[in-house]
């Protein structure tokens, strides 16, 4: 298929407005009905939207509000899953500064999908924009932050069982998404930028009894199988991990880009976070295919100061030493609120921000 290339792109999600926030919490203590909490939810999509066109953004999501995080409403859609803080991963507050969080929910039954996460929201919003729209979706090995030998091993004697049912429920929803004509979809896999720490590989992987090295091969032919529909675009994001401004690993790509670019041959559009100097060189994109659009995350959707266009612009002629100019984008290096609070900006930073990538994006390659 033909390449689509969209020059200013947004990874996901977007800052969740207060009125939302505070809906989806009387919704939970029954001080709002489900209508109510539908308009409201609508109009924080509407918001998110025409923030976008109003940036310039080329190819735009509905930014996750219909979310409490990227994640999805797993609880609600998914079978097989409880609400549960005992398992906890290392989170990066700063470099010196970590923290024990969890993500709220534990694997305690047989994986089997109830409803669709993601098609409410591809069917309201592709009726709201007249934009390319994309669809985000995580990645089914996003399960290990989940898994607890103690809790799923009467389930699942091993974690890669889980994933392939992870897989399935991925597989129906964008099955349900080509259906409805959706052609941009991608696959959120902060798993894979976990394996470029040694410390995080061990306290993430090795710590729960999966094996890194299985990542690397059945992992990634496992997310490639995913990628298989003709006339959409399928994108990876390869996420350092975004928790309320935090992070998860550090570290550039090349312990893992000769071996995860070129296996996922299916994905057409790779994400990758390039914002700081934990995030290494460019010279791992020399390992991708050169039939793939690199979006290059240059743009920090955690911290509060502007980059410099110039600085921007420089970067991006440094990234085309290693990788063909002609097929880079630009994005920020993830979305502004994969975490159920949002990163530490508000909401006037994120539409500068996104008005930054559409900026030196359309004037690095198109010249206005």
């Amino acid at each position: 298929m033909t390449l689509a290339i969209h020059r200013a792109q947004t990874v996901g999600s977007m800052l969740r407005p207060a009125q939302l926030r505070e809906a989806r919490r009387k919704l939970r203590q029954g001080a709002l009905s489900a209508p109510e909490f539908k308009r409201l939810e609508d109009w924080a999509v509407d918001q998110a939207l025409t923030i976008q066109e109003r940036a310039g953004i080329d190819l735009v999501t509905d930014g996750e509000q219909r979310r409490a995080s990227f994640l999805g409403s797993l609880l609600e859609t998914t079978e097989g899953l409880s609400r549960d803080l005992s398992i906890r991963q290392p989170w990066h507050e700063s470099d010196e500064s970590v923290v024990e969080l969890s993500l709220g929910l534990a694997v305690t039954g047989k994986l089997r999908r109830l409803r669709s996460l993601v098609c409410e929201e591809y069917a309201y919003a592709r009726a709201r924009t007249a934009k390319p729209l994309k669809v985000t979706l995580p990645s089914p090995l996003m399960l290990l932050m989940f898994w607890s030998p103690t809790l799923a091993r009467p389930h699942y004697k091993d974690p890669f069982e889980l994933f392939i049912d992870g897989a399935s429920v991925i597989r129906a929803e964008i099955s349900e998404l080509v259906r409805m004509g959706c052609e941009h979809i991608q696959i959120d896999a902060p798993e894979l930028a976990i394996l470029i720490d040694p410390t995080a590989r061990h306290q993430v992987f090795e710590c729960n009894g999966i094996d890194p090295s299985r990542v690397l091969t059945e992992g990634v032919d496992l997310l490639n199988s995913l990628a298989d529909a003709p006339g959409v675009n399928f994108g990876l994001h390869l996420c350092r991990g975004n928790n309320d401004g935090r992070w998860l690993s550090r570290g550039g790509y090349a312990s893992i880009s000769r071996v995860v670019f070129p296996r996922a041959n299916r994905f057409s559009v790779l994400l990758l976070e390039y914002d700081d100097a934990r995030s290494g060189g460019f010279e791992p994109l020399a390992d991708i295919p050169r039939d793939k659009l690199v979006v290059l995350g240059l743009v920090s959707s955690k911290r509060r100061a502007l980059e410099d266009k110039e600085t921007l612009t420089a970067r991006i002629q440094e990234a085309a030493r290693f990788f063909p100019f002609d097929q880079l984008a630009l994005s920020p290096q993830c979305g502004f609120a994969s975490g159920i609070r949002g990163n530490p900006v508000d909401e006037d930073v994120q539409e500068q921000k996104l008005r930054l990538v559409a900026e030196v994006a359309h004037k690095v390659w198109h010249g206005r």
